[in-house]
């Protein structure tokens, strides 16, 4: 096959190089290569099943057009100090102006209208206060919510609108490897998800690599393979909390998601709260490795009696060790082992009394896992003894600013893992040193989240027109 263009991953990054081409009538040949299933074919077993039954041969929640933003929380970060690095590379005002932009394209597919958090001016000013007596930073960033179920629907009419346009998109296919001559990208090896026998050559003047958290491994398998220059950045390791929505209200009403940061000691790693799911579920993702994380969504209809975030310790690694995203996966083995396969959980106050929790505890607690088949256990048997004491501390700096989030029913879910440690050196019209190959979005290591990493997607179609 030839084009002009190929795309490897269906997630916002990819979605939105093709958008901005077509929006802006190129008349290039685009192909997106994505392994998994259109929107509305992308099914989820445990809604039935109530338990994950690992589906082969990938995960429907994390793999499919959208990726894992069509059952995330979908939310949308309006300001450029969330989402990660790209504003190092483009600016900050730059990133701002794309940002906004590419929220109005959002409006346009059918987002909500509504803005949370920039209301409440004198409220967030004592969220504010209670932070910093706690040693904290607020980030109080606009936030649009889409919710499971809007994202899903805006995502289908995004699919629909690129291929009425021309874009070809090829489900059910694996990216295998990259085909370079003479030290240039001039397409990819591509196969049959469900039959490896059955491959594809494509070859195009522009290869762009977006595929999100879920492929930063494979994406730095090629760095190494290929000689694309890179660099071992940081990999996030936590765990996602879940409390009463009681304990979280006052900062919910305000600002939907609270960004919280902050170094505590002794390591004084920066640690920091991500994706706030007021009224949200715990769910389940589970990678290609078999290796199953915890998340978190909300939709805008249906809700839970209980709020979940994740608390994310950062680490990086320089020599002689320099695989960020081989050690996060086996804390994430680690855990899953003494979980058996599943998601462990465990309350508070049972990992300040040095204890594991019994799943007879958790019946008796105000807090009821909304996450049914996570195993009550020991967390602290697998997380590093360096990430849990951060996680502790700044879960007691929390509790300065939101009363009640330290209680000892309050439940740790483990493993949260980010894996967008791997950020590839491009320069600020995303060129990396092989000529003709770009890389976009989260695995790329430069962004983080459904914006940002909307926005490079942006930039890449402009580029390309």
């Amino acid at each position: 096959m030839n084009c002009d263009v190929v795309i490897i991953g269906a997630g916002p990054a990819g979605i939105f190089t093709a958008l901005e081409m077509v929006k802006n009538k190129s008349s290039k040949k685009i192909v997106i290569v994505e392994k998994g299933r259109p929107v509305e074919e992308r099914r989820c077993p445990k809604n039935k099943t109530k338990t994950c039954v690992g589906c082969k041969p990938y995960c429907h929640i994390t793999t499919g057009f959208s990726g894992a933003g069509a059952f995330s929380d979908g939310k949308l970060s309006l300001s450029y100090e969330v989402g990660g690095a790209l504003p190092e590379l483009i600016g900050e005002d730059f990133a701002q102006e794309m940002i906004n932009y590419t929220d109005k394209i959002y409006l346009e597919f059918g987002a909500d209208t509504r803005i949370e958090g920039v209301e409440k001016n004198e409220e967030i000013k004592g969220i504010r206060l209670r932070a910093i007596q706690a040693g904290l930073k607020l980030v109080d960033c606009p936030i649009r919510h889409l919710g499971t179920e809007k994202a899903q629907e805006i995502y289908l009419a995004i699919q629909n609108y690129l291929i009425d346009a021309g874009v070809e998109i090829l489900f059910g296919y694996n990216c295998k490897n990259l085909i370079l001559e003479n030290d240039s990208c001039v397409g990819v090896f591509a196969e049959k998800a469900v039959n490896a026998n059955e491959g594809l050559e494509i070859l195009a003047k522009h290869t762009i690599v977006a595929t999100g958290r879920r492929g930063a491994d494979w994406l730095e398998r090629l760095c190494e393979e290929h000689g694309i220059a890179h660099q071992p950045g940081t990999v996030d390791i936590g765990v996602r909390v879940e409390v009463r929505n009681e304990v979280m209200e006052a900062v919910n009403q305000v600002l939907y998601e609270s960004k919280l940061i902050g170094y505590p000691k002794p390591f004084k790693n920066k640690v920091r709260t991500f994706c706030q799911n007021p009224g949200g579920f715990v769910s389940q993702e589970n990678y290609d490795n078999d290796l199953a994380v915890v998340n978190g969504h909300s939709y805008k209809d249906l809700k839970s009696n209980n709020t979940n975030l994740a608390i994310l310790c950062s680490h990086n690694f320089s020599d002689p060790f320099n695989q960020p995203i081989a050690y996060a996966q086996k804390v994430g083995e680690l855990t899953n082992m003494l979980g058996n396969g599943h998601i462990l959980v465990q309350r508070f106050g049972d990992i300040l009394d040095g204890k594991r929790t019994w799943q007879k505890e958790l019946a008796r607690s105000n807090v009821k896992p909304t996450l049914p088949d996570a195993v009550a256990g020991d967390i602290t048997a697998a997380m590093p003894y360096r990430a849990m004491i951060n996680i502790i501390n700044f879960i007691q700096a929390v509790e300065h600013v939101v009363p009640g989030f330290a209680s000892p029913e309050t439940l740790l879910y483990s493993p949260e893992l980010k894996f967008y440690s791997n950020r590839v050196k491009m320069d600020s019209d995303f060129n990396t040193n092989i000529p003709g190959l770009y890389c976009l979005g989260d695995s790329s290591g430069w962004t983080r989240g459904l914006m940002m990493a909307s926005v490079m997607g942006v930039l890449m179609g402009r580029r390309l027109i």
